[in-house]
């Protein structure tokens, strides 16, 4: 067969991730999902695992929204008035008002002139940083960006790359001066929260930075923030990094698919920035949208997240997880400071990592082992994901089972 020559490579390929630690393997796949009863938060089944019921602690839903009656009702009566999905990319006939009530309310909630959503917060920085980028423009990123912005900034082929050390401002200004006379424009690109380990960018400084220097280079020093895992689940509003520090970048990214229990991502900025994305960035023209229906939802998320039930919510998953940080470290076990939900467990050691992931599911509790080469040697761990649906009783189930 055609195929058989590159199926060898291929599974070559496939055997050399297995021997290094890196293969994902086979998907788990839910089932079903029980309620909250007795003072637990939901537990989910998967499929050939004889109705054992799971305790879920590596999902991203931080606030829960995502089985929210009022935004599963929003998701309903949307997809009955509009159809399950848009039919088109936007600028032909796949443009909904669900879609227009929404990036207003997000410019709004962020501050901003505009907003535009895109199918993902993967395709939205794909899409926004190559359209920042030209020959003569200098990236500049965090050592432990996402990989969403590590593919965009080689998709985007600038004149010059550099990397500073995590949270090294003194390092991210060096290198600007470094490359004073070198490039024309720069983007200084950083997550806002870290996924690995729930730390977060000092913006107020990167910010600050990057006006220092803007007048230096002859088309400015732009800032951009992901801050995925940092709107719905950061700061006393959740506003995120930027509420966190009290910054503003440039430009904003995020994610409709995490704390907002939703799917898709968004860009919010000013409004000649959005205006020229909408003209040019391939991964808004040339994609559907998400669904006139999940636009709804999102929106009925958004109005939740920014309201008192909102700010409720935001403090159970902070008070959730300093009880678990605190539960790891009356146990001998060594965590980071901080107040997100991703509270991560160090263990430092890969096969221990992963055994510990092994025994946890034997005792049916969910939860992720991230190891060496996907981080540094030395720097494995388990990362824990609260969510509101969480309760105490959940943390002290965990917490036993350690």
């Amino acid at each position: 067969m055609a195929q058989d020559k590159l199926k060898r490579l291929l599974v070559e390929k496939l055997d050399a991730m297995e021997r290094n630690g890196v293969r994902k393997g086979k998907e788990r796949i839910i089932t079903g999902r029980r309620p909250p009863r007795d003072g637990f938060g939901p537990r989910y089944f998967l499929k050939s695992c004889g109705g054992r019921a799971f305790l879920r602690m590596n999902a991203n839903a931080y606030l829960g929204l995502n089985t929210h009656p009022r935004v599963v009702e929003a998701e309903e009566t949307a997809v009955r008035r509009y159809g399950a999905g848009p039919g088109a990319v936007r600028f032909i006939s796949g443009t909904f008002e669900p879609h227009i009530k929404l990036e207003e309310r997000l410019a709004s909630f962020h501050g901003r002139e505009a907003g535009m959503l895109f199918s993902a917060a993967y395709a939205a920085v794909m899409g926004v940083l190559p359209q920042l980028v030209t020959g003569e423009t200098l990236v500049v990123s965090d050592a432990l960006n996402h990989n969403c912005i590590i593919n965009a900034v080689r998709l985007a082929q600038p004149a010059a790359r550099a990397v500073y050390e995590h949270l090294d401002t003194a390092r991210l200004e060096g290198l600007l001066e470094q490359y004073l006379g070198k490039a024309k424009r720069v983007v200084v690109v950083t997550d806002g929260v870290f996924s690995m380990r729930g730390d977060y960018a000092p913006l107020d400084v990167i910010c600050a930075i990057c006006r220092r220097y803007s007048e230096l280079f002859e088309e400015g020093v732009i800032s951009v923030v992901d801050d995925s895992h940092g709107v719905g689940a950061f700061g006393e509003t959740g506003r995120g990094s930027e509420e966190k520090t009290a910054a503003r970048a440039d430009i904003l990214i995020a994610t409709l698919g995490k704390a907002l229990g939703v799917n898709g991502g968004y860009v919010v900025s000013d409004r000649t920035v959005i205006d020229y994305l909408r003209e040019t960035a391939p991964f808004y023209i040339y994609s559907n949208p998400i669904t006139p229906s999940e636009a709804a939802a999102a929106l009925a998320a958004l109005e939740i997240l920014d309201s008192g039930e909102g700010i409720g919510l935001l403090k159970k998953i902070r008070d959730l997880a300093a009880s678990l940080r605190r539960g790891f470290r009356d146990c001998g076990r060594e965590t980071l400071d901080g107040e997100h939900p991703i509270v991560p467990l160090l263990i430092r050691d890969t096969a221990k990592t992963r055994e510990l992931v092994q025994r946890l599911y034997d005792r049916d509790v969910l939860a992720t082992g991230l190891g060496y080469p996907v981080v540094p040697r030395g720097d494995e761990e388990l990362r824990f994901q609260i969510s509101a649906e969480h309760t105490e009783r959940d943390i002290g189930y965990l917490l036993d089972v350690l």
